[in-house]
């Protein structure tokens, strides 16, 4: 008999430690007050979205990074024949306003520092000492121009994560 009532005694206890639960964890604002602030931050979002672009700097306003989401693989070639391959991993110094933007046209611009790249490969800027300052600075310098192409003054620099060359 007393082995029927376990069973009930548990779920007796368990849906009172549920409630108790629920009481206790509950949210402390009135539904209305939640409602009315998720419709200003909505308002506030819209606002911003409405010019395309994003507020200026002087605001004060922070700037965060949006990294690639793969690297970049670029064949170094010499008379004809790939001689190195190059991988680059990259990121966005950018106003975080723009991160939903900057995904939704990511393939535009990997395009755009893609051919930079090749460019740069083909121009022998990874030959040699590559990683020089003076060499990279040319590359961050037109990899930034193309960024800004896009984004305007959102973007302020483009930061070389990696960069590794492995030859054949």
């Amino acid at each position: 008999m007393v082995a029927k009532l376990i069973p009930v005694i548990f779920l007796i206890v368990g849906l009172g430690a549920g409630i108790g639960a629920g009481l206790v964890l509950a949210p402390a604002k009135k539904p209305e007050t939640a409602v009315a602030e998720k419709e200003a931050v909505k308002e506030d979002k819209s606002a911003g979205k409405k010019t395309g672009k994003s507020k200026e700097k002087g605001e004060g306003e922070s700037f965060g990074y949006l990294k690639m989401t793969k690297q970049f693989v670029v064949p170094v070639v010499k008379d004809d024949q790939i001689e190195a391959m190059v991988t680059l991993s990259l990121s966005l110094e950018a106003n975080p306003d723009i991160t939903e933007t900057f995904y939704a046209i990511e393939p535009k611009l990997r395009d755009g520092f893609l051919q930079v790249l090749f460019d740069h490969a083909n121009t022998g800027g990874f030959d040699g000492a590559f990683t020089e300052s003076g060499n990279l600075d040319v590359l961050r310098n037109s990899l930034l121009e193309v960024a800004r192409k896009e984004f305007g003054d959102d973007v302020s620099k483009v930061l070389i994560l990696s960069v590794n060359r492995q030859d054949s």
